[in-house]
């Protein structure tokens, strides 16, 4: 494995597969199956369960359980002790292994600390879930989530700063300059870079 540091605490079971340049930091679990993405870093405690597909460039901060069932795409951010789900309806007496609810956080995303996403969810590209909140339902692009439950309480950019409206209707990122418009369904849109290739900054 090319440039994988994994901390000697740490356990890598066999079958897992790490890309290269990704960091496992203390304590941390890869299950069989697990197939983590180049230029990842796990911090303290992360466990990834049999089957998660971690994309590129994924940071996850220390105490996060990735279960069965949850797939994060690249540049996904999640922060400390934020949680996920599988199950809908769980009861220690019944077996669910069978019913796990796919959960689908888009490129870009960010979930803050203490954040809960219940199962089910799609989250969008570049969103941004606010520390504490829980989601419970699929989120758009670009939407800063807030709450309990989580509602939409403005846009973010891909930057990650929160988007004013401008008098012609655009949203200009403060940091970049670069412009945002909402397309016909209500969704955010960026007049500036594809969907599809790199964040870069100016």
């Amino acid at each position: 494995m090319d440039n994988v540091k994994i901390h000697p605490s740490a356990f890598v079971d066999e079958g897992a597969q790490i890309g290269a340049g990704t960091t496992i930091w203390h304590f941390c679990h890869i299950m069989p199956g697990a197939l983590l993405g180049e230029g990842c870093i796990l911090g303290q405690n992360v466990v990834v369960a049999p089957g998660v597909r971690i994309g590129k460039n994924v940071k996850i901060q220390n105490n996060v359980s990735v279960y069965e069932g949850v797939e994060l795409e690249d540049d996904v951010f999640c922060g400390p002790s934020c949680v996920f789900t599988n199950v809908i309806n769980p009861r220690s007496q019944i077996v669910r292994r069978g019913q796990y609810q796919r959960t689908l956080v888009r490129r870009g995303a960010t979930l803050g600390a203490n954040s809960t996403i219940v199962c089910g969810a799609t989250l969008g590209r570049y969103s941004f879930v606010a520390a504490g909140a829980v989601v419970k339902g699929d989120v758009p692009d670009y939407a800063l989530m807030a709450g309990v439950p989580a509602k939409r309480k403005g846009w973010m950019s891909r930057h990650g700063f929160r988007l004013k409206e401008q008098p012609d209707g655009s949203w200009i990122c403060p940091e970049s300059g670069w412009v945002y418009r909402l397309d016909p369904q209500g969704c955010l849109r960026c007049d500036n870079w594809p969907e599809d290739q790199a964040l870069e900054t100016p």
